[in-house]
């Protein structure tokens, strides 16, 4: 007979501050093809679900016309030599499972979320779309009548405007990173373009599978057979030069009749084999990283200037950019510029304190515990350093650096990179 624990009802149980924890992050079983593809998996989670994600080195990076690549992306379920459009998507909808496709600046991907038992009869039809897509006239007609149509709507948002020229400013209009797209652009969009693209970049491209979930035992054979029989070609990534904008200060009217003004400020920063890299995420997060920043202090809380104000470090792999960005009161524009920079004046002048480099520790360490819940979240830590290069050391040293860099780097980094000089501004009403 068991018998019950007394619970202690007097003395509450003892917090721990989440920089105690000693996070670990859950190894990947790794597979190669027939095809010599490498498979990345998370064997993980309580609930009979997987995702299976290709992930193809074929965004805007290695495009030589704009849109190209996000087009043939998008267009890749919307038809193959034995089904339509509507049957790709009944499908996968029968199955009761979820078929996305995301094109980015270097990469782009086609994945599948469904329960674990349906991926035999989904994982071909993956396949065909990657070997056997027809892109139809009819289908490429649609899409750029929609996208044109999106697009004349965004361009009336200060905030779509802005975000699109603070990176042109800061990589070159010409510059992958610094593209966007025009209404001429999708005109001169041609189906032959996309055919040729599709052929070099995913029938014959190169790419990466991350598994996720509650793995069926054969999941090798299922990928093997299914996709172990497509072209893995060497594919490498052109070099790139940035040309940054020789101006560094723009105000652009795009409403005239416009109570709000966009603000994005932003300067060029290494990527993240830089040293300085995992340490500015420290600085970053303490003047204006999260909720309890420092602009958010500011700006939010004290002046009432914005709902929201947020700074961060770009997630590319070739180059990165740390970008202020937030929408406030046209009349109180140029105001918030200027406590922006007295809040990087403060971090140049006066060293943190400990009490709120703690808070900074426990909350960076916090988000990177919910990161490792469940076998999506890590599977997606696993892609972020296998496709910059990186190996598990790096989220050891990220731990690290949380944990340890003292308030006297951080001066010294507030120092190094948080100058006025160093930042484009663009205010967009």
């Amino acid at each position: 007979m068991q018998t019950a624990t007394t619970l202690d009802r007097k003395n509450p149980p003892v917090i721990k501050d989440a920089v105690e924890f000693d996070l670990k992050l859950k190894p990947c079983q790794r597979y190669t093809l027939a095809n010599g593809v490498e498979v990345y998996a998370i064997d993980a989670g309580a609930e009979d679900v997987v995702q299976v994600e290709c992930v193809f080195y074929a965004g805007n990076w290695v495009e030589d016309r704009n849109l190209l690549a996000a087009s043939t992306n998008f267009l890749l379920k919307n038809g193959t030599s034995a089904k339509n459009a509507f049957q790709i998507n009944e499908h996968f909808d029968f199955f009761g499972s979820y078929l996305n496709r995301n094109c980015y600046n270097e990469t782009a991907t086609l994945s599948v979320h469904t329960l674990t038992k349906h991926l035999p009869e989904l994982l071909p039809v993956m396949r065909e779309m990657l070997t056997e897509s027809v892109f139809p006239q009819a289908e490429i007609d649609t899409y750029k009548q929609n996208m044109k149509q999106r697009l004349n709507v965004s361009l009336k948002k200060a905030d779509f405007v802005a975000g699109r020229l603070i990176d042109a400013y800061l990589y070159g209009p010409t510059h992958p990173y610094g593209r966007y797209s025009s209404f001429e652009d999708f005109d001169a969009l041609q189906r032959d373009d996309i055919v040729a693209f599709y052929e070099k970049y995913y029938v014959n491209g190169r790419f990466v599978l991350f598994v996720s979930g509650k793995l069926p035992a054969n999941l090798y054979e299922l990928l093997n057979d299914s996709l172990g029989g497509l072209a893995n070609g060497a594919i490498t990534l052109p070099e790139q030069a940035s040309a940054p904008a020789g101006e560094k200060k723009y105000r652009v009217t795009n409403d005239p009749n416009g109570v709000q003004g966009s603000i994005r400020m932003g300067m060029p920063f290494p990527n993240r084999h830089h040293p300085d890299f995992l340490k500015v995420q420290v600085l970053n997060n303490i003047f204006g990283g999260y909720f309890g920043s420092r602009l958010m202090s500011n700006i939010r809380e004290d002046k009432g200037y914005t709902y929201g104000i947020h700074s961060y470090l770009e997630n590319h792999i070739e180059q990165s950019a740390w970008v202020i960005s937030t929408e406030a009161g046209r009349d109180v524009c140029e105001a918030t510029l200027g406590e922006v920079y007295k809040e990087m004046e403060r971090l140049r002048q006066e060293p943190v304190d400990a009490e709120e480099l703690q808070l900074v520790r426990n909350y960076m360490i916090g988000i990177i515990l919910g990161d490792l819940d469940g076998p999506f979240h890590i599977i997606n830590r696993w892609k972020n350093l296998i496709l910059n290069g990186l190996t598990e050391d790096f989220f050891y040293q990220q731990m690290a650096t949380i944990k340890n860099i003292g308030a006297g780097e951080l001066q010294e980094l507030a120092n190094k990179y948080l100058r006025p000089e160093n930042f484009y501004e663009l205010i967009v009403v």
